[in-house]
């Protein structure tokens, strides 16, 4: 008997190595196509579906091995056990943290992002991850989503432009990226089952096309499904979404996991385009049969479809085509590089990305930068300016291996000033899934900054929000709209014995600022990772000049919000069911429509210096379908510093057959200037991007007539004008 084991086994090991040598030299499609003949059906749905929290089976005696993933998008995530969600406890597992991806859409600045994803794949690379699941695409809707932070703001184009070079910086190391979620998470808030209905120009001309350039363009190996639902069927199995435009119209040829227990229905998956399916067990094999990995929709119940001819085979050979075409781009493929973790590159990249993503709001009597040189007394309050930001957020969480916080890069930058610093407000300890009240006396915290701002010249109020539950967390919305922990009524009370009072905000969204009259600056932060307070040091010192531009518009209040602005049915629904009221007019598109004035403008942001749109002009004034209109500006640094500006092109259909925004965002570009200087800066927009979609005809349409390109420096400042004739 033992003889026999040894010769079955040398037997299966002369096959698996015949298979790939025979293979070596044939095309990858050839090579799918004979591994796929030696799987068992078993085999197969074995790859479809997960074996672990984080990982999928592989068919050992073929040598294929197992797909491992992990979460990001703003570094790799700690490592988790197999079968529960608790830290596996490894040493070796600390990362980078990478700003978050609101932050790096206010960069406007598309070389970074593929730094970003480069940076981001090597250290998936190296932690021997295939799948890094990130980034995500979800556009900015309520300034109350939990998980906007993930994401690249409210404007479709510049959400399309910043993630294809980071799909590309990623995928250079063989690691996959993962974009996620298609589609319509948009809110947190009953998102595991909320039904979304929307008319298709919203859906094709807000919602769906930075996917659209993550596959077309970024040509992205996976996707991860949404939990929602859309016109009824779940996104992760979803006909019209997956069938017809994921794989039929956009041509996909990658694979669709999953978000984790996303999957409903056996047939509905088998047949509505879902390749691989995870987490639908929450506890895995630990303590009920219910959920082992053998009894998820696409193992054993598939299994039994497929043998009893109700579900056809074939079905299951081309998600593992899919599968292995995967495998063949990451751990299949022989020459990918070695990757590298927590290098000093890396965290020159995270501060690069932090420094310019940085947006300041205000900036009355020039109260920034502050000398650095200047012995002056500098009074420091709030929580954020010490707290962690890398630990909370949900699935987004990082061990990373060091994140300097706001207060010690102050420290360490403003050596000749007196720091002191005082909480003043406390949020509790960070739980997932729970709000937990702080134990500190609140009179006592709110007392002692008092104390120390009125003793200091100046006050640097590091507050906004974290990520605790109902703050920038997965797993459900923010409750307000302004800011938690009584830090309004702190600020006020600072204000009254300390004018010169300057507001740092770190969060990943818009909030409300009744104060925002009173204090003298607003830097708008975000979750920086790593080097959280060298970055912001960077530029509260000027030591680099702020470029950041807002990636989605602050409303004054919460009602101005589109999403806002039709009750309960728009948001979050009902419980069952939502309508996007609001359909094509999303952040500055409702805002400008609508005659609404923001607290601040999409595209908004300072700088140290000035600058000046001297000239523009078009290559023709006449254009048919399938030009390209050729914008160029003369843009000069008129300050006194360099800096970077970033040039904004809006567009403008001047009389059109349906109801088109005031303003769209068709091209930016952003552009360094030293002092003085001037450069010419030119611009291509395809003439067919001035379509707007056609629910009656089901397609794109470009009406002719007149047409205004609106350049400016943000979505209220614009600078010149030019009318363009299409036919």
């Amino acid at each position: 008997m033992k003889k026999l084991s040894i010769v079955i086994f040398l037997i299966t090991l002369i096959s698996s190595n015949e298979l790939f040598a025979q293979t070596n030299n044939e095309s990858v499609d050839n090579k799918i196509e004979k591994i796929i003949k030696q799987l068992t059906l078993k085999e197969k749905l074995d790859m479809c579906h997960a074996q672990s929290k984080f990982s999928s089976k592989g068919v050992a005696r073929l040598g294929i091995p197992e797909l491992w993933m992990s979460d990001g998008p703003h570094g790799v995530r700690t490592e988790i056990d197999w079968d529960t969600w608790s830290h596996a406890g490894w040493t070796n597992d600390s990362c980078t943290a990478f700003p978050a991806l609101t932050c790096l859409a206010a960069s406007f600045n598309p070389d970074l992002s593929y730094k970003y994803g480069k940076a981001l794949g090597e250290e998936a690379r190296y932690r021997k991850k295939d799948i890094i699941l990130g980034p995500g695409v979800n556009i900015y809707r309520t300034p109350l989503n939990g998980r906007n932070f993930e994401y690249m703001g409210e404007d479709p184009y510049l959400a399309s432009k910043m993630v294809v070079p980071y799909i590309h910086g990623v995928q250079e190391n063989g690691v996959a990226a993962c974009v996620k979620h298609y589609v319509l998470n948009n809110q947190e808030h009953w998102r595991d089952h909320i039904n979304v209905e929307l008319s298709d120009r919203a859906l094709y001309e807000i919602y769906l096309p930075a996917f659209k350039a993550a596959v077309q363009e970024g040509h992205v190996w996976s996707l991860m499904g949404a939990y929602n639902q859309v016109r009824g069927q779940y996104c992760c199995h979803n006909e019209f979404l997956v069938n017809k435009i994921l794989k039929k119209d956009w041509e996909f040829d990658g694979v669709l996991v999953t978000d984790w227990g996303a999957t409903h229905d056996t047939k509905q998956a088998a047949l509505y385009g879902l390749d691989l399916e995870m987490g639908t067990g929450t506890d895995g094999l630990t303590s009920s049969l219910k959920n082992a990995y053998d009894n998820y929709f696409m193992a054993n119940p598939l299994l039994k479809m497929v043998e009893s001819g109700e579900i056809n085979e074939s079905v299951i050979d081309e998600k593992v085509e899919r599968i292995l075409r995967l495998m063949f781009r990451t751990n299949m493929n022989k020459t990918r590089p070695f990757g590298s973790m927590n290098s000093q590159q890396h965290f020159d990249v995270a501060r690069e990305i932090a420094q310019e993503g940085i947006v300041l709001l205000k900036n009355k009597n020039k109260f920034f930068p502050i000398d650095p040189e200047k012995v002056q007394t500098i009074a420091v309050i709030g929580e954020n300016a010490t707290k962690m930001m890398s630990l909370g957020g949900g699935s987004s969480e990082l061990k990373t291996i060091h994140e300097i916080s706001p207060l010690e890069g102050i420290q360490k930058r403003f050596k000749n000033a007196t720091i002191l610093h005082a909480m003043g407000y406390a949020s509790g300890p960070s739980v997932y899934g729970k709000v937990i009240d702080s134990k500190l006396n609140a009179d006592s915290l709110k007392n002692e900054a008092i104390k120390i701002a009125a003793k200091a010249d100046i006050v640097l109020f590091v507050g906004g929000l974290n990520k605790n539950h109902h703050q920038d967390c997965e797993g459900d919305d923010r409750k307000s709209f302004s800011l938690p922990f009584g830090q309004d009524d702190l600020l006020s009370e600072i204000l009254k014995v300390n004018k010169n009072t300057a507001v740092v905000l770190v969060s990943g969204n818009a909030v409300k600022m009744p104060w925002v009259n009173q204090v003298k600056g607003i830097v708008q932060t975000w979750y920086l990772g790593s080097e959280s307070g060298n970055a912001l040091a960077d530029v509260l010192s000027g030591d680099v000049n702020p470029s950041g531009k807002l990636p989605f518009s602050f409303p004054v209040k919460l009602e101005d919000n589109a999403a806002h602005s039709f009750g309960e049915i728009s948001y979050p629904g009902d419980g069952t069911k939502q309508e996007y009221k609001e359909d094509i007019l999303v952040g500055y598109r409702w805002f400008d429509t609508k005659k609404i004035k923001p607290l601040y403008a999409f595209g908004f942001g300072l700088s140290y210096s000035e600058f000046d749109m001297t000239k523009a002009s078009v290559n023709k004034k006449e254009y048919k379908s399938g030009d390209v209109i050729s914008v160029s500006c003369e843009m000069k640094n008129t300050g006194k510093v360099k800096g970077k500006e970033v040039i904004q092109v809006y567009v403008n259909d001047v009389k059109s057959s349906v109801l088109r925004p005031l303003k769209e965002l068709k091209a930016f570009k952003k552009v360094s200037l030293n002092s003085g200087e001037s450069k010419t800066v030119n611009i291509e927009i395809p003439v067919n991007k001035l379509a707007f979609y056609d629910d009656v005809k089901k397609d794109w349409k470009l009406e002719p007539g007149q047409f205004k390109l609106m350049l400016g420096t943000s979505s209220k400042n614009i600078s010149k004008t030019i009318i363009i004739e299409v036919e």
